[in-house]
């Protein structure tokens, strides 16, 4: 932005040194001293814009010498403005030369932005090519004035009592959670020493992954340090939630989450902030929650998707956590059920080591998986590869109900999610591109994209007639209400979740994430529909299909003798036959080592650049790349938009720092020159198309 470069340059000038700067402003008439003899205030402005993204110096006046404290909220003068900030540090000189302008208030005393958090938020930015500022506003939440002028609560006992490390933890008999992994109760015992072990857990299937965190949470804190866990969403919590309870006692952690609403959830955080509590747990964004003396960090199911922050700059909780695990020297505990290929690069590059049980421990707590299309059931049912229901699953289902509840699992909420014509086979529609979809038996057909109503009559051959392409979960339902009359049907999905069900004879459809928790465990399971997770156009299709299969079946009674799995998909294909032996730790070194050979990330960095054709290519000309960066495209950015395409650029993952760096001041040169149009700038993208 050169004009308001040049009106701070009018102004007060900007720094000599990178990183400085100064934006002068009215001196307030509260303070008397010489401006020589004030102190300085190095302030992070609330201003995304990556030609601004540095510190500025600031005067900190007289009246404001005891509360403008490093960490605090502050208002300052900014291009003519008043704009928000958190000041960062306070100094006795600046480098800049010219007049300094003065700090217009403090907005409250509360020192939000600890000096860890502050190093972390850059190193974030840095990684992903973003602003100090769009960190901090992951990483802060918006002050709630009421909550903030509450006095801080005295420590909670036992947050700051010292113990004896290992012994206190044996003491407690917390390592014997752990025995059915090979190197489970030594990783405990070393975080119940102040040690700093890393692992990449491969957890048994069961219900019991929150009280093995909750007991790697306590044995850090038997060091008296903290820990912070981030789950995917609202019902982990509440089971991670309910284990810390049991093991901490109440009172010694804190839940964060989005559904507190903002005065619940800053009195939270400020709990963490002020030292009230050492342990919190919450989503994505409880990754920079500000414990002190942090020993431990965790993530559960690192595949899911929503541990990716979908606002700028797009950071991933597992790289956060990564990240502050290395700079503060806390242990880490990084797992779920399945593993992905990044967790493979962990371990493939010694930055953490496996935390798995042996296979005799695995077989004996799996449930039996069996793919619907084998050789035995090829010779009974002939249908058996391609129906959608085939009678394999339909006998399961009907004995299981037996002895208790049966777990349906849908990819596809919704009732048909796709159609198609009778008659041509044409998969019908929309005239912007979108798939036509019947909302209900009873509804009309609509765009699943703009929501346009749609006739019935094909476009090609004019008939009028449909036949289900994709069959979502309220029709599969309805169609096993019909095959079981005598059973009740429940579904799970979408805005209607259920949370646990009981050990009663019922069907259960689910879509992926928002299958509920049974009491005594699911009877059974049937994964249908394995062609639809398997065949999107995702680099992430099997390890993704192969990571929902697991967490719906950890959900079934364990062991041979338990509850059967039955998959509908190709049992030739690979992650079919992970689920089979329950191995996700060889599929996830395979897709590392293809991901290698064909330069996809982890093995790589890459970095997705999505906007207009003109200011994409513009942003390109403006980057110094680094001499390995190879530019892929362009494609089509969007399939809703089509004026927007989407370049790829892809370097060698040593050379990550650097395209990130060059990234962000191509960027700010663009700014600074206020070139029209913008650019997303997202690095190491969860999906690449």
């Amino acid at each position: 932005m050169a004009g308001q470069e040049q009106r701070t340059r009018s102004e007060g000038g900007n720094a000599g040194a990178p990183g400085k700067g100064s934006n002068a402003s009215r001196k307030p008439a509260a303070s008397r001293k010489p401006a020589a003899s004030l102190p300085i205030g190095r302030v992070a402005v609330e201003i995304s814009l990556p030609n601004l993204d540095r510190p500025f110096d600031y005067l900190v006046p007289e009246s404001m010498a005891d509360t403008a404290v490093p960490g605090c909220r502050v208002r300052v003068r900014f291009a003519g403005r008043l704009t928000g900030g958190y000041l960062l540090e306070r100094a006795a000189e600046t480098e800049h030369q010219g007049k300094l302008g003065y700090l217009e208030r403090v907005v409250s005393p509360e020192p939000v932005l600890t000096p860890e958090i502050a190093g972390l938020a850059r190193a974030v930015a840095d990684r992903y090519g973003g602003t100090l500022a769009d960190v901090l506003r992951l990483a802060i939440p918006p002050r709630h004035a009421r909550v903030e002028s509450r006095d801080a609560a005295p420590q909670l006992a036992g947050t700051t009592q010292v113990r004896d490390g290992r012994s206190a933890w044996l003491a407690e008999a917390g390592e014997q959670s752990w025995n059915r992994y090979r190197t489970g109760p030594q990783f405990l015992a070393a975080l119940a020493d102040g040690r700093s072990p890393r692992a990449v857990w491969s957890a048994l299937p069961g219900p019991n992954w929150p009280d093995k965190i909750a007991a790697a949470v306590a044995a850090a804190t038997a060091s008296n340090r903290g820990a912070v866990i981030v789950v995917p969403d609202a019902r982990d919590l509440e089971r991670v939630d309910a284990a810390l309870t049991a093991r901490l006692g109440s009172g010694q952690h804190v839940v964060l989450s989005a559904g507190l609403g903002p005065a619940e959830r800053y009195r939270r955080w400020l709990s963490a902030v002020r030292g009230e509590v050492a342990v919190v747990v919450g989503t994505r964004s409880a990754a920079f929650a500000p414990v002190a003396n942090l020993g431990l960090v965790v993530l559960w199911d690192e595949g899911d998707d929503l541990h990716a922050e979908p606002r700028a700059p797009y950071p991933h909780a597992r790289e956060v956590l990564a990240i502050r695990a290395h700079r503060t020297h806390a242990g880490a505990l990084i797992g779920g059920f399945a593993r992905t290929a990044e967790a493979a690069l962990l371990l493939d590059a010694g930055w953490a080591k496996p935390l798995a049980a042996e296979r005799a421990e695995v077989r004996q707590m799996a449930p039996a998986v069996t793919p619907a299309g084998d050789d035995p059931e090829l010779a009974r049912d002939e249908a058996a590869r391609t129906a959608r229901l085939p009678s394999l699953a339909l006998r399961a289902v009907r004995y299981a109900l037996s002895s208790g509840p049966v777990l349906i699992q849908v990819p596809r909420h919704g009732y048909l999610a796709a159609v198609a014509c009778e008659q041509c086979r044409a998969q019908a529609r929309c005239q912007c591109g979108g798939p036509a979809e019947l909302p209900g038996p009873a509804a009309g057909l609509r765009c699943g994209w703009c929501g346009a109503e749609l006739s019935p009559a094909c476009l090609r051959c004019g008939h009028i007639g449909l036949r289900a392409l994709v069959t979502g979960a309220s029709r599969t339902a309805e169609e096993l209400a019909r095959a079981f009359q005598s059973v009740p049907v429940l579904t799970s999905g979408g805005d209607h979740v259920l949370s646990e069900v009981s050990n009663d004879p019922a069907i259960v459809v689910a879509t992926p994430a928002a299958e509920p928790w049974a009491q005594g465990g699911y009877s059974a399971a049937v994964l249908l529909d394995g062609w639809a997770l398997l065949g999107r156009a995702s680099l992430r299709a099997a390890e993704e299909a192969l990571r929902r299969w697991m967490n719906a079946a950890a959900l079934v009674r364990p062991g041979p003798a338990g509850g059967t799995v039955i998959v509908v998909a190709d049992q030739a294909q690979p992650a079919v036959q992970a689920l089979v032996r329950w191995d996700s730790a060889t599929f996830a070194d395979r897709e590392l080592a293809a991901r290698a050979e064909l330069r996809f990330p982890p093995a790589a960095r890459i970095a997705a650049l999505t906007g207009t054709k003109d200011t994409v290519e513009a942003l390109l000309a403006d980057t110094a790349m680094p001499p390995d960066a190879e530019v892929l495209g362009p494609v089509a950015g969007s399939q809703q938009d089509p004026e927007l395409i989407r370049y790829l650029v892809r370097v060698p993952r040593s050379e990550g720092g650097r395209l990130a760096a060059a990234l962000h001041a191509g960027q700010a040169a663009r700014t600074a020159r206020k070139d029209a149009g913008q650019v997303r700038v997202q690095l190491d993208p969860a999906s690449l198309v």
